[in-house]
């Protein structure tokens, strides 16, 4: 019954935790091209209009080379998850690694469409992002991963008391 109730348990926390890594990678892009994206904005105050327009015409162009990108990433870390949870693989080295060559994965067989685009040329902040995918994952369902073993060891059987002689 335990097990049973460590399955569910599980099939709980793994989706949260692929949800809070997305979420996670998502922040240190933004936070990595902040500046970026300030300077964009105010390079021309008086034509955000045209800014309007050129987002809602290349946005879901850029949206869908994205998602591609993201998909073939998350395929990736997704095989790294269920590695750890068979083998109930705690560490937190190995789950910030498999988000941060699942992000460089998923940059480098997308180079064709970089090249065109000439969008993300440089893989270091999609790996930071993946890395910091891959802690917040494990915080939240990678330090407990594998459904079968135990979080703590069973407790040592108590000793025999001594007899008298």
């Amino acid at each position: 019954m335990d097990t049973l109730l460590r399955f569910i348990l599980r099939l709980f926390l793994v989706p949260l935790g692929a949800l809070v890594a997305m979420g996670a990678g998502m922040l240190v892009l933004v936070v990595a091209h902040w500046g970026a994206l300030q300077a964009l904005a105010q390079a021309a105050p008086d034509a955000r209009q045209e800014w309007f327009i050129a987002f809602v015409i290349a946005g879901p162009v850029l949206a869908l080379l994205v998602s591609m990108m993201t998909l073939i990433a998350f395929t990736a870390a997704t095989i790294g998850v269920m590695i750890s949870e068979v083998f109930a693989v705690r560490s937190f080295l190995f789950h910030a690694a498999n988000g941060g060559l699942s992000a460089w994965i998923g940059w480098s067989l997308m180079s064709d469409v970089r090249a065109e685009y000439r969008v993300f040329t440089d893989p270091t902040t999609l790996v930071a992002a993946g890395l910091a995918g891959g802690l917040a994952y494990w915080l939240i369902a990678g330090w407990s991963a594998g459904f079968w073993k135990p979080l703590r060891p069973p407790p040592a059987p108590a000793p025999n008391p001594a007899t008298p002689a």
